[in-house]
């Protein structure tokens, strides 16, 4: 991968899933899905007034663009040299980012809760991207095990 994940223009990551390499795929695509998530439950989360929500959901949403690369480099090591060290971090990545993805389902619903306008369909579809994420990345951690 020449570039990373979080600097690339949506096309060119869509573009990037379907080659045929490696990296990135879906540890990365996952993390993007639960990247947004946070921003929508950041938005949300504005509009509701809620700041601890908010700060919450900013930093969950930056730790899983940040995983996306992560997983990205993990799992193209890991293809190159089949260590034992390398296929751990090729199950910590998703576990990790599972978690963040919950959170920020929490988050989501919490702020849900608090709003009475049209922005609570974006807290929900926060939560039901979260979940999603999460669901994913435990999986691919199963996989990878």
């Amino acid at each position: 991968m020449t570039q990373r994940t979080v600097e690339l223009r949506v096309d060119d990551f869509l573009a990037a899933l379907g080659e045929k390499t490696p990296a990135p795929a879906s540890g990365s695509a996952t993390a993007v899905v639960g990247a947004m998530a946070g921003a929508l439950a950041e938005l949300a989360a504005r509009f509701a007034g809620d700041e601890e929500s908010l700060v919450r959901a900013k930093s969950l949403s930056g730790r899983l663009a940040a995983l996306a690369d992560e997983d990205a480099v993990a799992y193209t090591a890991f293809m190159a040299d089949r260590t034992e060290a390398n296929r751990r971090r090729t199950i910590e990545i998703p576990e990790e980012l599972a978690a963040a993805a919950d959170e920020i389902a929490e988050v989501a619903e919490h702020v849900a809760a608090q709003l009475r306008t049209a922005v609570r369909g974006d807290a929900e579809a926060a939560a039901e991207l979260a979940r999603a994420a999460a669901r994913v990345a435990r999986r691919l951690a199963e996989l990878n095990a």
